[in-house]
C-alpha cells in the first residue's frame, strides 16, 4: 500500500507455557468473558491490546509482526449490500500454512456418519423411533477411584440420524454428545457444513479461531463450517 507500514510492539521472542494435568473438580475456573452482542453485526477483539491494524484490514506490516490471513465465507461474487458477502480478518502469529496438518483420530470412529445413501446400511422407515439416553460418563475422583475414564467431546460425538450426503453439501446430520473431559492440545474443523451445537447438561466452554464462547444449558453456539476450535467443560458449571 502507498501508506508507511504500521510498526506495534514486538512479541516476546520466547515464551515458556507450563501445562499440568489437573482433574476437572480442582482446576480454577477461568475468568469471565466480555461479549460482543447482536446478529449481522460486525465484531472485532484482540488478545493483546493493539494487535488489530488501524484503518485498513492488510497493512504491509501487521502490529506485533503479525500474519494477516481472510476467512471468507461467501462467493466473492455475492452482493455485499444484502449482507451476503461475509469475511473474517485473522491476525496469525504464524500463516495457516505452517499449522501442523491434521491427523486420523486414534480411535476408532465408525459412530460418526457423514453418507445416509443406501450404500451405507441407511434405511428409511415412516414408523416413529425412539433412544434410550446416552450414559454420561462421570470424571474420576480426586485421588483416583470411581468414574469413566476421559471421554473428550469427538470421543463422545455420535450420530443418530441425518439425510443427504457430505460429499454434495447437500442434506443434514444430527448428533449426540457426552464427555467429561476437554479436548487438550487438539482441535476439529467441520469440513462438512455448519456446527449447531445445544448443551441440555453442563456449561461448555467452546475455544475457536475467532475467541472463546460460553454455552450453558439452552443456548445454541454455532461454528462455520471449516473453522477450527475445541470444545471444553466450563469449571464448576
Amino acid at each position: 500500500e502507498g501508506s508507511p507500514p504500521q510498526r506495534g510492539p514486538s512479541l516476546p521472542q520466547r515464551a515458556t507455557r507450563k501445562t499440568m494435568a489437573a482433574n476437572v473438580y480442582d482446576t480454577p475456573a477461568p475468568p469471565p468473558l466480555t461479549y460482543l452482542r447482536g446478529f449481522g453485526n460486525e465484531f472485532e477483539s484482540e488478545a493483546l491490546p493493539g494487535a488489530l491494524p488501524l484503518g485498513r484490514n492488510n497493512p504491509l506490516r501487521c502490529p506485533y509482526n503479525l500474519y494477516a490471513e481472510q476467512l471468507s465465507g461467501t462467493a466473492f461474487t455475492a452482493p455485499r449490500g444484502e449482507g451476503k458477502n461475509l469475511r473474517t480478518w485473522l491476525y496469525r502469529i504464524k500463516p495457516s500454512v505452517t499449522h501442523e496438518p491434521f491427523r486420523s483420530p486414534a480411535f476408532p470412529n465408525d459412530h460418526l456418519l457423514a453418507d445416509f445413501g443406501p450404500g451405507n446400511g441407511c434405511c428409511v422407515t415412516p414408523n416413529q423411533l425412539r433412544w434410550f439416553p446416552l450414559e454420561i460418563p462421570v470424571a474420576p475422583k480426586p485421588g483416583g477411584g470411581g468414574g469413566h475414564a476421559p471421554t473428550d467431546f469427538i470421543r463422545g460425538l455420535k450420530t443418530f440420524c441425518g439425510a443427504g450426503s457430505a460429499a454434495v453439501k447437500d442434506g443434514y446430520a444430527i448428533h449426540v454428545y457426552t464427555f467429561n473431559a476437554d479436548m487438550e492440545r487438539s482441535c476439529l474443523a467441520n469440513a462438512d457444513g455448519d456446527f449447531l451445537i445445544v448443551p441440555q447438561l453442563g456449561e461448555l466452554r467452546v475455544t475457536t479461531e475467532l475467541g472463546v464462547l460460553q454455552v450453558p444449558p439452552g443456548h445454541i453456539c454455532v461454528i462455520p463450517r471449516g473453522l477450527r476450535f475445541s470444545v471444553g467443560l466450563e469449571r464448576g458449571k
